[in-house]
């Protein structure tokens, strides 16, 4: 069998306070012993699964792994040494090309220039930044512990370290949130020479502190208006915008993240990690012990699997394609798929009259207007798709 490529993602959910708008496995506290045990089974981990899919494999021919991605949590917390670990494990484990794409998160307040320049150092080549907000005000409604000033000095050390490729967060619909203060935060880390930027909408989630403060967000439409203002603002920035929430410089687009929006192969380590590969969809136990253990003993760490039937993928190619710049070609649906296009084509055209999609070519996508709505579109269409004929 030929080499493959696939991503690899390894969850580190520790952090040094949960975010009160966080409802992502995490755990709040730093110790080290715990974090020496979780590497070990993390390794440990990936040794098992590359016995069969790694580059020494004579089952899969060797897959190569041409994305990581270091995920939390907070990994700039697990220690600059600790992921220098991860990162040659993966490494000779798998088939890596020099162009791999190495991406770690990190926080302000716990990644500081000598840490950057070890994980640098150590083949991490991108970083993907959690501000948020650039006000203190706003920062402080999130719980977050970070400042503007670390944040600035942490993107500015990171370049000095070697880093060209850099991505932020931000969030909008934040209580007391104002468009004039986005396009602030915006300009400013634009300043800070980021490559890549992220704008999401908040949203409460059940059990977070946020909840159970009941506090008043910007209305719908008030979010909407931030959304595409936002989007023409980074547009005017020289940032494209390559899916619903992603914005990127020319050729600075997140290769990991695509993967999981063309349906690419990856393998997820860690607690609460998730995978797709071989036709199956599966994660790990949301319990850093239970699956320190589990990893330990040789027992099941695999909380959920489930196979994925074809007409699953192609709700998957609809559903994962419209999230994207990119879109959807009705001529691959039904070549890969065996499913007609035609219900589907019918409902893209209603929306394309209302500004909610293009077509471009033979492919579709939505237009910014259209991100917005996408849940909605994305049901109706769905709905369609499971009445397309086989196609002959």
């Amino acid at each position: 069998m030929s080499a493959t490529t696939l991503g690899i993602y390894i969850h580190i959910p520790f952090c040094a306070k949960k975010c009160d708008y966080c409802d992502f496995y995490s755990l709040a506290g730093a110790d080290g012993a715990r974090m020496d045990d979780y590497l070990a089974a993390l390794l440990r981990h990936m040794r098992e699964t590359a016995a069969l899919t790694g580059k020494n494999s004579s089952k899969t021919g060797g897959w190569s792994a041409d994305t990581l991605y270091i995920g939390g949590g907070t990994p700039s917390l697990f220690g600059a040494q600790r992921v220098k670990k991860l990162v040659s494990a993966v490494k000779s484990l798998w088939n890596m090309p020099k162009s791999a794409e190495i991406t770690m998160e990190a926080n302000p307040d716990s990644l500081d220039f000598q840490s950057m320049r070890k994980l640098r150092k150590a083949g991490v080549n991108r970083l993907s930044i959690g501000v948020q907000a650039t006000q203190p005000g706003l920062l402080a409604s999130l719980g977050r512990i970070h400042t503007g000033e670390q944040a600035a000095d942490c993107v500015r050390g990171a370049r000095r370290a070697g880093f060209e490729n850099i991505s932020v967060d931000l969030m909008y619909g934040l209580p007391g949130q104002t468009t004039e203060m986005l396009f602030e935060s915006i300009n400013t880390v634009k300043e800070w020479g980021v490559t890549h930027l992220s704008l999401y909408g908040l949203k409460i989630e059940d059990g977070t502190p946020l909840a159970a403060r009941n506090v008043s967000l910007p209305d719908e439409a008030e979010q909407a208006d931030q959304y595409l203002s936002c989007a023409g603002l980074l547009k005017s920035l020289g940032f494209g915008q390559y899916e619903i929430s992603n914005f990127a410089l020319p050729s600075y687009q997140s290769r990991h993240n695509l993967k999981y929006w063309t349906l690419g192969s990856y393998i997820g380590f860690g607690a609460a990690a998730h995978s797709d590969f071989g036709g199956n969809r599966y994660g790990h136990v949301r319990d850093i012990d239970a699956y320190i253990a589990g990893v330990k003993s040789g027992d099941a760490v695999i909380d959920e699997i489930s196979r994925i039937s074809p007409l699953e993928r192609a709700g998957e190619y609809i559903m994962l394609g419209l999230r994207t710049a990119r879109g959807v070609s009705g001529n691959e649906y039904t070549r890969v798929y065996k499913v007609s296009f035609d219900a589907i084509e019918k409902k893209l055209e209603k929306f394309e009259k209302y500004g909610l999609c293009e077509r471009t070519a033979e492919r579709w996508h939505l237009t910014p207007k259209g991100f917005l709505v996408s849940n909605r579109i994305l049901s109706e269409l769905l709905e369609s798709k499971v009445d397309g004929a086989l196609a002959p």
